[in-house]
């Protein structure tokens, strides 16, 4: 089996990765280049963005823009594999988004082509066996890969350890993957190599006594993070607050409540039958206020769930009381001379919030436990700025390949310390 990382050796964000066996082509992941990040412009890739397409696939780990947000650009031809859970969220963005944003309406129409898979169940595509298994990461029922065919590979996707769901991570790894000949690794957090991060239940307790101590309190966070909006619902109803979202919002939780699958058994993504998450409702394309409303928070306090647009701008104008604001994301996006800034979401929030987040991805030490489980012949780093220093750190103990974009390795077997 040959590997070629064709984006994302030197880059978070937009990563292409081809698995060739027997002249089958496996790709995993097809997203967009993170806004002001390095870009390596429009790939032109045999099998995946044109020619013959009767022995290749695509593979999407999980739904956010830099994993899948380029798959419109691919020809309809091409068969294109996905999680139903991560399907069914993102065909629920992109309707949210498709008359206001072009590219979602043909993101909306390409998942209708899409196959897809189920976590845990091994399916084969030419002499390629793959395993997804769901990894704990800020989009939900993400997945990783072991791919197998002759040499096996274990395809993290992104991950982190520190979820609510982390806790199975290690028996997940003993039943579903075992030991593999390479490790294709996510390194985002790599700059960070001493870093802890806090656990998703440790937010949510931050939150929680947050929302007892303030009787207003709004959050900006983003819709697709199902595992925070779920974790501070239930910090919400601890803390005997109205949890409040839009009609979006809601969809996006009702994605994973009304599936009978295994994420049905989880007291996370159960609704309160007493208070369920109260729905904003329109009128006049504003969201309605009215007397009766405003009493209800004057006494009850409540959890706001906002976005970054005029209308919530418009409504939390006239929420009574004083307001406490909070951002559940990462802080670049409001942080002026950050290539991500949106100055958007900075005006929303104005300049007295409190940041509590955690992140996505997973740090060092737990990438380190992660290989000994693994015991791979090698080590490859995408999905990171510095592999160099991904190397430095792991060296001592595994083989690491650095490569660049369009670096091909041949064969697994000449694999060696």
């Amino acid at each position: 089996m040959a590997i070629t990382i064709h984006r994302g050796t030197h880059q978070i964000g937009g990563c292409v990765t081809e698995y060739e066996s027997e002249g089958w082509r496996l790709f995993v992941d097809y997203g967009e280049e993170l806004k002001g990040g390095p870009k390596s412009g429009t790939l032109k890739v045999e099998g995946l963005t044109h020619g013959d397409l009767s022995k290749s696939a695509l593979l999407i780990t999980h739904y956010h823009g830099d994993h899948i947000g380029n798959i419109t650009d691919l020809p309809e031809g091409l068969p294109i594999y996905i999680s139903e859970t991560s399907r069914e969220l993102q065909l629920v963005l992109s309707d949210h988004l498709k008359s206001v944003e072009p590219a979602q309406q043909k993101m909306y129409e390409r998942l209708q082509l899409t196959k897809t898979f189920k976590p845990g169940k091994e399916f084969t595509f030419g002499p390629f066996r793959i395993m997804p298994i769901t990894v704990d990461h800020s989009a939900f029922e993400a997945c990783a890969f072991k791919i197998t065919a002759q040499q096996s590979v274990f395809h993290t996707g992104d991950f982190r350890t520190h979820g609510f769901r982390s806790s199975k991570f290690a028996k997940v790894i003993e039943k579903f993957v075992g030991r593999v000949n390479c490790v294709v690794c996510e390194g985002t957090n790599v700059n960070k190599s001493n870093a802890t991060s806090v656990s998703e239940p440790e937010l949510q307790k931050q939150y929680e006594a947050k929302f007892r101590k303030y009787k207003g309190s709004i959050v900006y966070m983003s819709s697709s993070n199902i595992d925070r909006l779920f974790g501070l619902y239930h910090a919400a109803i601890r803390a005997g607050k109205p949890f409040i979202v839009d009609a979006y919002q809601k969809r996006m939780m009702d994605v994973v409540t009304q599936r009978d699958h295994i994420w049905g058994k989880s007291e996370l993504y159960q609704y309160d039958e007493k208070y369920p998450p109260m729905v904003l409702q329109y009128e006049n394309n504003e969201f309605r206020i009215n007397d009766k409303f405003r009493y209800l928070m004057e006494q009850k306090g409540y959890v706001l769930i906002a976005r970054a647009n005029e209308r919530f701008d418009n409504f939390i104008e006239c929420l009574p009381g004083e307001k406490h604001k909070y951002l559940s994301m990462w802080k670049g996006y409001v942080e002026e001379g950050c290539e991500a800034y949106n100055p958007s979401l900075a005006k929303s929030l104005g300049k007295n919030y409190e940041y509590l987040h955690t992140s996505g991805h997973c740090d060092m030490k737990s990438l380190r436990e992660l290989f000994h489980m693994l015991h791979p012949q090698m080590i490859i780093p995408i999905h990171t700025d510095n592999p160099e220093e991904f190397a430095n750190l792991f060296r001592d103990e595994f083989f690491v390949k650095v490569l660049k974009d369009g670096e091909s390795i041949i064969s697994l077997h000449a694999c060696t310390r």
